[in-house]
């Protein structure tokens, strides 16, 4: 591929909306977000979003806002992505974190691999491509790079990925040393769905299916030696200068900025759940009167309001940051300051969850929590991001023993 004078790659698709503005891609997610909501059963039935809402976020163009501009995207940016996938989690979680998961990563292929590979891995325009950080698998040298196969679980988005990003280990420079981690990306036609998703507690229409490879070979420029959550950008990217500061950030970052952000838009649904049953239940006790005539109610929602608004604030804030960082230049994502960026995820999702689970939830009533209600399933969708490895694992312990050895100076 040449690029042209515009900055395009000739021969990449081109914009569907080259006038959509970034205010009018939230708006749409708005909307569908509404219709969302009735359809979250069905969702959690057949395990991932429909085909006719696939079909509705590629004509919005939800699967170009973080591809580059110069191969058919809108390249928004972060803040833009961000908005659109908690407006969305506010109709349906599930729906939402296999949205984002599986569009977000579209930011990592155009930070971290060269130029060819990128005109290889854009050259649809839409870009879904789900990624996990478990090493799993094996991985065999061969003349033409790696030969690779085994089975990667969780991989949110799956049922409609166009590439998928995994781990291996492969051998060290020491024989005697531990092994190292290699990045992949393959293309869907080289890898198999599984049909193993839907059985969970919560998130059960997230797409997180496993993905299968049957041996096969990944050319070495599709590869990185390195753990997507360790690699440093401050030596600068190849996206950097192909596309500008946005694709130059630290990957884990914003890889776990995610969380709270979806998490945050989850608990503003469960707080419309809970108004709904405000003005349609009365109290239980004397005096009898409408629920949003009562102290008690008032105060529960108030404070769950106050909650999930410092959560909605951090988030905000947090992505802003991980933006300006991105301007500020490659030296900006020290080990340090991203990971005290990524634990203001960590305080997000606990904000969402008290909210949710100590002053929306005990007050709702039973009724309210059946199987199948809306609070019902926001409670089980939020009490499963808490088991998700880099909010329960990572963010919980991990990172906050080496944020303090960075700062100060015990890190190798």
């Amino acid at each position: 591929m040449t690029t042209t004078s515009t900055g395009t790659v000739t021969g990449a698709p081109p914009l569907p909306e080259p006038d959509l503005t970034e205010e009018e891609a939230i708006a749409r997610a708005r909307s569908i977000a509404v219709r969302l909501v009735e359809r979250q059963g069905e969702t959690e039935e057949r395990g991932y979003y429909a085909a006719d809402l696939h079909e509705e976020f590629r004509d919005a163009g939800f699967y170009r806002v973080l591809v580059p501009r110069r191969y058919g995207g809108y390249e928004f940016g972060p803040s833009t992505f961000m908005r659109i996938a908690t407006e969305l989690a506010r109709g349906c979680p599930s729906t939402a974190w296999m949205y984002l998961f599986g569009a977000a990563h579209a930011l990592v292929a155009g930070t971290l691999f060269d130029e060819e590979v990128q005109d290889e891995l854009f050259a649809e325009g839409d870009f879904i491509c789900p990624a996990t950080v478990a090493p799993s698998g094996s991985a065999t040298r061969t003349d033409h790079g790696w030969l690779i196969e085994g089975t990667w679980g969780y991989c949110s988005g799956a049922p409609y990925a166009t590439h998928f990003i995994g781990h291996t280990l492969v051998p060290g420079p020491d024989p005697d040393g531990p092994p190292l981690p290699l990045m992949f990306v393959v293309p869907s036609s080289a890898f198999e769905r599984l049909d193993d998703w839907g059985d969970q507690l919560g998130l059960r229409g997230s797409g997180s299916h496993s993905i299968r490879l049957n041996g096969v070979v990944v050319p070495d420029r599709h590869t990185l030696v390195g753990h997507l959550s360790r690699i440093q950008v401050t030596d600068d990217t190849p996206g950097r200068a192909l596309h500008g500061p946005y694709y130059g950030g630290g990957p884990l970052g914003f890889m776990l900025l995610e969380l709270g952000v979806l998490a945050t838009g989850m608990a503003r649904g469960a707080l419309d759940a809970y108004a709904d049953l405000m003005r349609a239940r009365s109290t239980s006790f004397p005096p009898i009167v409408p629920r949003t005539e009562d102290p008690d109610y008032q105060l529960r929602f108030g404070t769950a309001t106050g909650m999930i608004a410092a959560a909605d604030a951090a988030m905000t804030d947090a992505v802003r940051q991980w933006e300006a960082m991105c301007e500020e230049g490659a030296g900006a994502f020290t080990r340090e300051r991203e990971l005290r960026l990524a634990l203001i995820s960590r305080e997000a999702v606990r904000l969402a969850w008290r909210a949710v689970e100590g002053q929306l939830l005990p007050t709702a009533g039973s009724g309210a929590i059946r199987r199948g209600e809306r609070l019902e399933r926001v409670w089980r969708d939020l009490s499963t991001v808490h088991s998700h490895l880099g909010n329960g694992v990572f963010l919980a312990t991990h990172a906050n023993r080496e944020l303090a050895m960075a700062h100060f100076g015990l890190l190798p």
